[in-house]
């Protein structure tokens, strides 16, 4: 995830490094993160340079281990996003590979205490995964690769990566205080959300501010230049592009994002 939020400040990820600390090495486990940072990496394009491997017994249960990491990117200085946001600017929105790494406080109260399951019970969103731990952790989908084009060509004049907080709160970050996002394409919510949504009765408001709810970037692009970004972002390999919306000018009290699509 932290490259995607580089790139929502217009850079370019350079490098990444991590951080693992566990009360004894069990070499392999460790073997397999690397690997699974290793493939971030590849996916965005930036070097897997170093890290730290830590070995503290007295703080740690058995099996149990921590992670963390950085990433470091460039962009020039006068390329820094957002940058020239305005009314009229429409909205595209890409699809995410599902839960990403935030709202998971409340997906285990949920799965534990609401629904009676636990991570190796069948999946009932997904058919295809073998278990419910296994479609939670599925990989966070990294957006450097379709972005960098629209970023070299000067096509985008804002983005936002739709982490924690959700549409309602990533989406203003990006905007200047006199403009408003009128979304009126957000899609139907995929399986994993639905059941989250059915099963914890929030509304579509606290959902959008809980969840990405299957959006996990959105891109904020001057109309004329919208086609030459789809067709930028098809070539980059995203098959599914969603027209959410536009800007318009806000009154003060207004709140920057206003919804008129439902998510059914």
């Amino acid at each position: 995830m932290c490259v995607n939020d580089l790139v929502v400040a217009g850079g370019e990820p350079l490098f990444f490094l991590d951080y693992f600390a566990t009360g004894a090495l069990d070499v392999e486990e460790a073997a397999a993160v690397v690997r699974g940072i290793a493939e971030g990496c590849r996916l965005a394009g930036c070097g897997l340079v170093g890290g730290e491997t830590a070995e503290m017994p007295s703080m740690y249960a058995p099996g149990d281990y921590d992670l963390a990491g950085f990433s470091v990117g460039a962009v020039h200085r006068d390329r820094v996003l957002p940058k020239n946001v305005a009314a009229g600017d429409v909205l595209l929105g890409l699809p995410s590979s599902g839960i990403h790494s935030n709202g998971f406080s409340l997906v285990r109260k949920l799965v534990v205490e609401r629904a009676g399951l636990d991570y190796s019970s069948e999946c009932p969103w997904d058919a295809s995964a073998s278990t419910i731990g296994d479609s939670l952790l599925t990989p966070t989908k990294i957006y450097v690769k379709a972005c960098l084009p629209l970023l070299a060509g000067e096509m985008l004049t804002g983005l936002a990566h739709i982490t924690g907080g959700g549409l309602l709160e990533n989406l203003p970050r990006s905007l200047p205080s006199h403009v408003k996002a009128i979304v009126t394409g957000h899609p139907a919510l995929p399986a994993v959300f639905a059941w989250m949504k059915s099963t914890s009765g929030l509304d579509d408001r606290e959902m959008l501010r809980t969840f990405n709810c299957g959006i996990g970037m959105v891109l904020i692009v001057k109309k004329d230049r919208a086609e030459e970004a789809r067709v930028a972002l098809r070539a980059a390999g995203e098959d599914v592009i969603y027209d959410m919306g536009v800007l318009v000018e806000r009154e003060a009290d207004e709140e920057q994002v206003e919804m008129k699509s439902n998510l059914s």
